[in-house]
């Protein structure tokens, strides 16, 4: 696919692990780590949307490039929808990958499967999923379930999205991992609609887009890259990267 632009958003204002952006890891911020990643990719240019100078001079610094935000948007989703503005007011990109600024150990080939079930022009949004192969984390409420129906090998279409164990029964799990690749139209209809009943109640923000009947399909992925929300997390980034 052509025309596809990269949005990492980033912000200060974790409560767990303040200035979490900006941590150190092998010897950069962590932003700049997953820009790295993004570029690696290779789909197309990829920004930081920031509402902090500090992240922004440090993307600049290592060569990257940074668009200043409000401060007061809700989500990423409102953040990056901004930068496209910014960026690209000419309507060029016609993807919009959302990658989330802590994930440093991401593949960079699985930011290329997302973008994958985009070929299908039903698709709205596309974002990927992996099995869950740790018992634990299939009653654990941190670990956002992916529910889908499959299309085709390694393809799901998404029904629901929960912090629930689901679906019933045997056979698998899957583990949502919070990457989005839209179309551009999707990303401005999903950012005007208001929060729906089951988003509110799962505090999911995805379920916005199926109740509003908006189409998402899930690339299935072999792994769920390591999300840095807490010291010992960082802790964890630190010693994966080292080894690469």
């Amino acid at each position: 696919m052509s025309d596809v632009l990269i949005l990492i958003p980033a912000r200060m204002a974790a409560t767990r692990l303040p200035g979490k952006p900006l941590a150190d890891i092998g010897g950069l911020p962590m932003i700049v780590q997953v820009v790295r990643r993004a570029e690696a990719a290779q789909l197309g240019p990829v920004v930081v949307a920031t509402d902090s100078g500090a992240i922004a001079t440090a993307v600049e610094k290592a060569g990257g490039r940074a668009v200043l935000t409000r401060a007061d948007h809700v989500s990423g989703s409102d953040r990056i929808f901004e930068a496209l503005g910014i960026v690209d007011p000419e309507g060029r990109a016609k993807v919009v990958i959302n990658v989330q600024g802590d994930l440093p150990t991401l593949p960079p080939g699985d930011i290329a499967k997302a973008i994958a079930p985009l070929a299908d022009p039903d698709v709205d949004i596309a974002t990927i999923a992996a099995e869950i192969t740790r018992p634990e984390e299939r009653t654990n409420p941190n670990v956002v379930k992916a529910v889908g129906s499959p299309v085709s090998p390694g393809r799901l279409r998404a029904l629901y999205f929960t912090r629930a164990t689901a679906p019933y029964g045997d056979g698998p799990l899957y583990h949502h991992i919070g990457l989005y690749a839209y179309r551009r139209a999707a990303l401005a209809r999903f950012v005007s609609l208001p929060p729906s009943p089951l988003e509110q109640r799962e505090k999911l923000e995805q379920l916005r887009a199926l109740e509003a009947g908006m189409r998402i399909d899930v690339a299935l992925v072999d792994s769920v890259p390591l999300g840095v929300d807490t010291p010992e997390d960082l802790e964890r980034a630190r010693a994966m990267l080292a080894k690469i």
